[in-house]
Protein backbone atom coordinates (compact mmCIF):
# COMPACT_ATOMS: atom_id res chain seq x y z
CA UNK A 1 0.00 0.00 0.00
CA UNK A 2 1.85 3.29 -1.20
CA UNK A 3 2.00 6.14 0.42
CA UNK A 4 0.64 5.21 3.95
CA UNK A 5 2.24 4.30 7.12
CA UNK A 6 1.25 2.00 10.03
CA UNK A 7 0.35 3.63 13.13
CA UNK A 8 -0.84 2.96 16.66
CA UNK A 9 -3.08 4.57 18.78
CA UNK A 10 -5.94 4.69 20.96
CA UNK A 11 -9.87 5.43 19.86
CA UNK A 12 -10.44 8.89 21.57
CA UNK A 13 -7.37 8.48 23.84
CA UNK A 14 -8.97 5.25 25.27
CA UNK A 15 -6.38 1.87 25.53
CA UNK A 16 -8.16 -1.11 23.92
CA UNK A 17 -8.82 -3.32 26.50
CA UNK A 18 -7.63 -6.57 24.61
CA UNK A 19 -4.78 -5.93 24.21
CA UNK A 20 -3.67 -3.41 26.65
CA UNK A 21 -1.70 -0.38 24.36
CA UNK A 22 -2.63 1.13 20.69
CA UNK A 23 -3.85 -0.62 18.12
CA UNK A 24 -2.67 -0.20 14.16
CA UNK A 25 -4.31 2.09 11.91
CA UNK A 26 -2.68 3.10 8.51
CA UNK A 27 -2.77 6.93 7.59
CA UNK A 28 -2.05 8.71 4.80
CA UNK A 29 2.07 9.47 4.16
CA UNK A 30 3.41 10.42 0.63
CA UNK A 31 6.36 8.07 0.25
CA UNK A 32 5.88 5.35 2.96
CA UNK A 33 4.19 2.41 2.60
CA UNK A 34 2.79 -0.72 4.59
CA UNK A 35 3.05 -3.95 3.17
CA UNK A 36 0.10 -6.89 4.51
CA UNK A 37 -1.71 -9.41 2.82
CA UNK A 38 -5.06 -9.10 0.28
CA UNK A 39 -7.64 -11.37 1.00
CA UNK A 40 -10.38 -12.12 -1.52
CA UNK A 41 -13.66 -12.20 0.10
CA UNK A 42 -17.26 -12.76 -0.43
CA UNK A 43 -18.60 -9.16 -0.08
CA UNK A 44 -21.62 -11.18 1.81
CA UNK A 45 -19.47 -11.16 4.43
CA UNK A 46 -18.43 -7.63 4.64
CA UNK A 47 -20.93 -6.73 7.76
CA UNK A 48 -19.45 -9.40 9.74
CA UNK A 49 -15.79 -8.20 9.29
CA UNK A 50 -17.08 -4.65 9.48
CA UNK A 51 -17.88 -6.11 12.60
CA UNK A 52 -14.67 -7.47 13.67
CA UNK A 53 -12.99 -4.33 12.89
CA UNK A 54 -15.23 -2.30 15.11
CA UNK A 55 -17.28 -0.43 12.62
CA UNK A 56 -20.73 -0.37 14.10
CA UNK A 57 -18.82 0.99 17.55
CA UNK A 58 -17.22 3.88 15.90
CA UNK A 59 -13.78 2.92 16.26
CA UNK A 60 -12.76 2.43 12.66
CA UNK A 61 -14.24 3.42 9.30
CA UNK A 62 -13.91 1.50 6.27
CA UNK A 63 -12.19 2.80 3.20
CA UNK A 64 -11.05 1.79 -0.63
CA UNK A 65 -7.16 1.90 -0.83
CA UNK A 66 -5.94 1.15 -4.11
CA UNK A 67 -2.75 -1.65 -3.69
CA UNK A 68 0.09 -2.10 -5.77
CA UNK A 69 1.21 -6.13 -5.79
CA UNK A 70 4.37 -7.40 -6.08
CA UNK A 71 3.20 -9.01 -9.95
CA UNK A 72 2.75 -5.38 -10.58
CA UNK A 73 -1.42 -5.39 -10.07
CA UNK A 74 -2.96 -2.51 -8.61
CA UNK A 75 -5.82 -4.08 -6.41
CA UNK A 76 -8.95 -1.81 -5.34
CA UNK A 77 -9.35 -3.71 -1.63
CA UNK A 78 -10.91 -2.76 1.59
CA UNK A 79 -9.08 -1.42 4.87
CA UNK A 80 -9.65 0.00 8.01
CA UNK A 81 -8.69 3.54 9.17
CA UNK A 82 -9.06 4.46 13.02
CA UNK A 83 -11.38 7.35 14.04
CA UNK A 84 -10.44 9.76 16.60
CA UNK A 85 -7.19 8.17 16.66
CA UNK A 86 -4.65 9.37 19.57
CA UNK A 87 -1.44 8.09 19.33
CA UNK A 88 0.10 5.24 21.32
CA UNK A 89 2.55 2.66 21.62
CA UNK A 90 1.09 -0.88 20.99
CA UNK A 91 1.88 -3.79 23.45
CA UNK A 92 4.65 -6.63 23.14
CA UNK A 93 1.75 -8.81 22.62
CA UNK A 94 0.35 -6.91 20.32
CA UNK A 95 3.22 -6.38 18.41
CA UNK A 96 4.43 -10.19 18.03
CA UNK A 97 1.39 -10.68 16.64
CA UNK A 98 2.06 -8.64 14.00
CA UNK A 99 5.46 -9.52 13.62
CA UNK A 100 4.71 -13.19 13.85
CA UNK A 101 2.13 -12.27 11.12
CA UNK A 102 4.25 -10.69 8.96
CA UNK A 103 7.08 -13.85 9.45
CA UNK A 104 4.18 -16.34 8.38
CA UNK A 105 3.09 -14.38 5.41
CA UNK A 106 6.62 -14.10 3.92
CA UNK A 107 6.66 -10.12 3.80
CA UNK A 108 9.89 -8.72 2.95
CA UNK A 109 12.73 -9.02 5.58
CA UNK A 110 13.22 -5.39 5.66
CA UNK A 111 9.45 -4.69 6.61
CA UNK A 112 9.73 -7.52 8.85
CA UNK A 113 13.06 -5.76 10.71
CA UNK A 114 10.52 -2.40 10.66
CA UNK A 115 8.12 -3.92 12.54
CA UNK A 116 10.23 -5.81 15.15
CA UNK A 117 11.96 -2.12 15.63
CA UNK A 118 8.29 -0.78 17.11
CA UNK A 119 8.53 0.95 19.85
CA UNK A 120 6.33 -0.70 22.77
CA UNK A 121 4.62 0.35 25.93
CA UNK A 122 6.02 -2.43 27.76
CA UNK A 123 3.03 -4.03 28.98
CA UNK A 124 3.67 -7.00 30.97
CA UNK A 125 0.64 -8.17 32.33
CA UNK A 126 -2.14 -10.73 31.14
CA UNK A 127 -3.26 -10.86 27.56
CA UNK A 128 -6.25 -13.66 27.10
CA UNK A 129 -6.28 -13.57 23.57
CA UNK A 130 -2.42 -13.69 23.18
CA UNK A 131 -2.69 -16.97 25.28
CA UNK A 132 -5.58 -18.49 22.85
CA UNK A 133 -2.98 -17.86 19.68
CA UNK A 134 -0.31 -19.05 21.44
CA UNK A 135 -2.45 -22.11 22.28
CA UNK A 136 -3.42 -22.76 19.11
CA UNK A 137 -0.17 -22.55 17.63
CA UNK A 138 0.94 -25.19 19.87
CA UNK A 139 -1.52 -26.93 19.46
CA UNK A 140 -0.81 -26.97 15.64
CA UNK A 141 2.73 -28.05 16.07
CA UNK A 142 2.15 -31.21 18.23
CA UNK A 143 -0.64 -32.03 15.58
CA UNK A 144 1.68 -31.44 12.81
CA UNK A 145 4.81 -33.40 13.93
Amino acid sequence: LQDFKLEFGHHQGRTSSVWHGGAATIVQSPGDEVWGIVWKMNTSNLSSLDKQEGVEDGIYVPIEVNVHTQAGEVLTCRSYQMKDCVCGSPSPQYKKVICMGAKQNGLPADYQKKLEAIETNNYAGPVPIMEEIEAAIKAKKINSA
